[in-house]
């Protein structure tokens, strides 16, 4: 019982705190709740091992995974000019080529190797809101990370695949179950585009205008966890479920803002902070000495941003060569796929201990270099 009344307590108190210290060292929460819940646990006060933590942990990385969803905007892809997005294809392409040879020539793990050219859009909305929506840089790197998100969960998910199986068999039919899976999801999506073109009222029965029983976030919530139920019984990466669900939503009741808002505001004001609060407790503070961790760490971010800058010169295409490198910095900030990817390796024995550590500090100090170096880039005169 005192132990519960311990855990509530220090939780509330991180959760509160966090956003204030965030505003202080001005950087994002998620590097703090790390931090925090590393320190607390070296000193005995929160464990990593707890049955309730780890649970709660555990449903705050899908909600993760659902808000990564929840943020790509298919249809504002669909909408862009075909050049804009050929040139994104172009530079994951070539992102993840060399993602695979710098990481078989450092000899790398397979795990590590799909780490490297990871992208999420989650903190680019942070870097929306200080330079604007309507900067070059920003509307590529949403772009680009839009769709190099849908990659990177795509890969992961086909990764922990042929991570976990004995034969080549059992492979080929997880990755035909994925496919099968996906060629559903994608029969439904048409099908209620053309539900949806004839009967736009149905979108009103499912989502009322005046809704007074908070049917949107029922219905949201609801298809989260049955997205992620029908994942477990494929026995697929339940976390592309969750991604699925809220592609679902952003795709179809985009114009629900209000029902975003909730839906972020939940995850991001307890959920999601739960889950990093966690990482952080499973993360040795004494390790970060070890010689092994620091070499791997430093590995991985010089590999991380040069690649990430050598594919941004296809951008010189849309962009000026310093507004590419301003996008190749802000998709250097997979913060939160980074952690997420490192944690399934980790709980799945897919990658090494140490190996576990330097992804996390690599993570951790991707976000701070690219800020800097944002920072520097965009007040600097461009040259005409």
């Amino acid at each position: 019982m005192y132990n519960s009344v311990v855990y509530i307590v220090t939780l509330s108190l991180i959760l509160v705190l966090s956003p204030h210290l965030s505003r202080f060292l001005r950087l994002p929460t998620a590097p703090i709740e790390i931090i925090i819940g590393s320190l607390l646990a070296s000193i005995g006060v929160i464990s990593a091992y707890e049955t309730y933590f780890s649970l709660l942990a555990e449903v705050g990385f899908l909600y993760l995974m659902f808000l990564a969803g929840l943020e790509v905007n298919l249809k504002g892809i669909l909408k862009m000019p075909k050049i804009y997005i050929i040139q994104s294809f172009y530079f994951l392409l070539i992102l993840w080529i060399l993602a695979i040879i710098f990481g078989l020539i450092f000899n790398l793990d397979t795990m590590l190797i799909v780490i490297l050219p990871l992208i999420s859009i989650g903190l680019l909305a942070t870097l929306s809101k200080e330079y604007g929506k309507d900067v070059d840089w920003i509307k590529i790197a949403f772009l680009v990370g839009t769709i190099g998100e849908v990659v990177s969960i795509t890969a992961l998910t086909i990764s922990e695949a042929s991570n976990t199986l004995n034969s080549y068999e059992e492979l080929i039919y997880k990755i035909s179950l994925l496919l099968v899976f996906l060629g559903v999801v994608l029969l439904l999506y048409a099908l209620l585009r053309i539900l949806f073109w004839w009967y736009p009222e149905f979108k009103n029965i499912l989502m009322p205008p005046q809704d007074i029983q908070y049917q949107d976030l029922r219905l949201a919530i609801g298809l989260f966890f049955i997205m992620i139920a029908i994942m477990k019984q494929l026995h697929l990466e339940l976390a592309f479920g969750a991604f699925i669900a809220g592609l679902f939503i952003s795709t179809f009741f985009h114009y629900k803002k209000k029902l975003e808002d909730k839906i972020s505001s939940f995850g991001f004001g307890f959920l999601v902070p739960i889950f990093f609060i966690h990482v952080g407790t499973s993360f040795n503070l004494k390790n970060i000495l070890i010689p092994e961790v620091l070499l791997q760490t430093a590995i991985l971010l010089i590999i991380m941003f040069a690649i990430r800058i050598l594919s941004a010169y296809t951008l010189s295409f849309l962009v000026d060569k310093r507004n590419a490198v301003l996008t190749a910095f802000a998709l250097s900030m997979p913060l939160t796929l980074m952690i997420a990817v490192a944690t399934i390796g980790h709980e799945k024995d897919m990658i090494a201990e140490f190996d576990y550590y330097a992804v996390i500090l690599a993570s951790l100090l991707e976000v701070i270099i690219s800020m800097i170096a944002i920072k520097i880039i965009a007040k600097a005169t461009p040259r005409k």
